[in-house]
C-alpha cells in the first residue's frame, strides 16, 4: 500500500494532475508496473524502482523518444508523459493479441525505423540492458562496437560470476577474434531498440505494435531481429517477410543470427546463471560451424 501511495504522489508531482487510483499490473522483474486513473479521466502506465540507479528512467524516455523519431511509418512507442529518478510515467495501451497482420505492419515499421539511422555506432549518453549498465561509448565500426561494448563486458561479468565456464567463454572469444569474418558486408549505423524480444512489444488492441523497454542506439540492425529470434516471437516469419519487403537483409543474415544472439545471452548468463552461459557457446560453435561450411562449399573443384 505505502509503494502505491508513493507512486501516486511522484504521478501527480509530474504531471501536475490528481491521481484517482493505482492498480498494480503484471509487469517486469525490475520494476513495479501500475495503472494509475487520473482525476481528468486518463489513466496512464507508470514504471516505478525505488532507488534506481541515476539516469534509468531518463535513458528509458530518451530512448523511446528517439525511436519514435525515426520518421513517418517507423515504429510506434508510447508518449513519454513524464520521469523523475523513480518512475516514467507512459500513455495507457490496451493490449490485444498478435496477428499475422500485426506482425507484418510492426515488420514494415520497424524496417523504417531501422531505416532512420543513428550518427554513429553508439549514443551520445550510456544505457542499461535490464539492471545492468551499458557502455554506448561512440565507435566507428560495429564490429569494434559489439566487442568492445556489447559483448566482452558480459562474458566478463558472467565468467567472473561462475556462471560461464571456460570452454564456453574460449568458443566466445574465438567469435571475438575473428570478427571480421562473421560479422558480414559492413552496414551504416541503424537505429536500433537494442533489447527487442517479444516482451518488448506491446500488441496494442488498435492494431498498431509499440515498443517498449528500450536499450536503444546505433547498432547493427540484424541484432534487432536475432533478439526477436531468441525467445520466440509470434508471427515471426511474416515479420521478417514484410521487414525485408522495405528493406532487404545483406546475403547469410541468418547465418549471422547467432553472432547477434551472444550479447544478449551473455547478459542473461551474468544476471540468471542458468544454461544462458551454455548457450553462448553453443551460439559461438554453431556461428563458427556454419561459415566453416560455407568456405568448404566455395572452395570445392568444379570439375573443369
Amino acid at each position: 500500500m505505502a509503494r502505491q501511495t508513493s507512486i501516486a504522489h511522484h504521478v501527480e508531482e509530474l504531471l501536475d494532475t490528481a491521481v484517482v487510483a493505482t492498480n498494480p499490473v503484471a509487469g517486469g522483474d525490475i520494476c513495479v508496473a501500475t495503472r494509475v486513473r487520473l482525476g481528468d479521466g486518463r489513466s496512464v502506465f507508470v514504471k516505478a524502482r525505488p532507488s534506481a540507479p541515476s539516469g534509468f528512467f531518463e535513458a528509458e524516455a530518451r530512448g523511446l523518444e528517439w525511436l519514435a523519431s525515426a520518421g513517418a511509418g517507423a515504429a510506434a512507442t508510447p508518449a513519454v508523459l513524464g520521469f523523475d529518478r523513480e518512475c516514467l510515467v507512459l500513455e495507457w495501451l490496451e493490449s490485444g493479441r498478435p496477428s499475422a497482420e500485426s506482425a507484418e505492419r510492426l515488420g514494415h515499421a520497424l524496417a523504417l525505423t531501422h531505416r532512420g539511422g543513428a550518427p554513429t555506432f553508439g549514443a551520445s549518453t550510456d544505457g542499461f540492458i535490464g539492471p545492468l549498465p551499458q557502455s554506448n561509448q561512440e565507435t566507428d565500426t560495429w564490429t569494434e562496437f559489439y566487442v568492445r561494448h556489447r559483448v566482452e563486458p558480459y562474458l566478463r561479468m558472467a565468467f567472473n560470476r561462475g556462471r560461464l565456464e571456460a570452454d564456453e567463454a574460449n568458443a566466445v572469444c574465438a567469435v571475438l577474434d575473428r570478427i571480421e569474418k562473421y560479422a558480414g558486408p559492413p552496414e551504416p549505423p541503424a537505429r536500433i531498440h537494442g533489447d527487442l524480444w517479444s516482451g518488448n512489444i506491446v500488441w496494442a488492441l488498435d492494431g498498431e505494435p509499440r515498443l517498449v523497454d528500450p536499450a536503444a542506439h546505433g547498432g547493427h540492425r540484424e541484432t534487432d531481429l536475432a533478439m526477436l529470434a531468441l525467445f520466440g516471437t509470434p508471427h515471426l516469419d511474416r515479420l521478417v517477410a514484410a521487414y525485408e519487403e522495405v528493406f532487404p537483409l545483406a546475403d547469410g543474415w541468418r547465418e549471422r543470427v547467432q553472432l547477434h544472439q551472444l550479447h544478449p545471452l551473455l547478459t542473461h548468463a551474468a544476471l540468471f546463471g542458468g544454461g544462458y552461459g551454455s548457450r553462448a557457446g553453443h551460439a559461438a560453435r554453431l556461428l563458427m560451424a556454419a561459415y566453416d561450411e560455407r568456405a568448404r562449399g566455395t572452395c570445392e573443384p568444379n570439375g573443369t
